[in-house]
């Protein structure tokens, strides 16, 4: 049987062969008044790929055609606006959210076109063109690299025929899409 003095001596033995495993900090000691003492230590850090999209507004209103809208065959409107922030290079897409648009009735006995085509929303980054129609499948409207704010602004053309486009309220929902390639 240990005595008292060997219980604490073998406490203090295993103590001590703890506490060296697991103190990692640094210390050193200098002397007065002229000494100095150095110690150092190292960090890391993680960035992940930070994106962001804003769009200028949740909504575009279209100007409805007149005569001359369908003569020509168009009206242009002006679209959103997109910012993207970006800590890397970046895409960003265009997609229209149906195939077609959505038609709703506003006159008796007249039926809005169901079939409107989503491809008669035409988009461009440019006011003057060239234009592209909206798909499901989408497109690559811009692209760039690590930017704090990149601005395009968007221009819609919606095509009209005599034939086709009767009265009615039509919708269709423009998917943007921010992506790092």
């Amino acid at each position: 049987m240990k005595t008292r003095a060997q219980q604490v001596a073998t406490a203090l033995g295993l103590l001590g062969v703890l506490g060296t495993g697991t103190a990692i900090a640094q210390t050193c000691t200098a002397a007065i008044p002229a000494g100095t003492c150095t110690a150092s230590t190292s960090t890391t850090l993680t960035t992940g790929t930070l994106l962001g999209l804003t769009l200028s507004g949740t909504a575009t209103a279209l100007t409805a055609p007149t005569t001359a809208a369908y003569d020509a065959g168009f009206v242009a409107d002006n679209g959103p606006t997109t910012t993207v922030k970006a800590n890397r290079s970046w895409t960003l897409r265009i997609a229209a959210g149906a195939a077609t648009w959505t038609a709703t009735n506003t006159q008796p006995g007249v039926a809005a076109r169901a079939n409107k085509p989503a491809a008669d929303l035409q988009w461009s980054t440019a006011a003057g063109g060239p234009f592209a129609g909206a798909t499901v499948a989408g497109a690559t409207a811009a692209t760039g690299s690590a930017t704090a704010t990149t601005t395009r602004s968007f221009y819609l053309r919606t095509l009209y025929d005599w034939t086709l486009d009767t009265p009615g309220t039509y919708a269709l929902v423009l998917v943007f899409t921010l992506t790092a390639p």
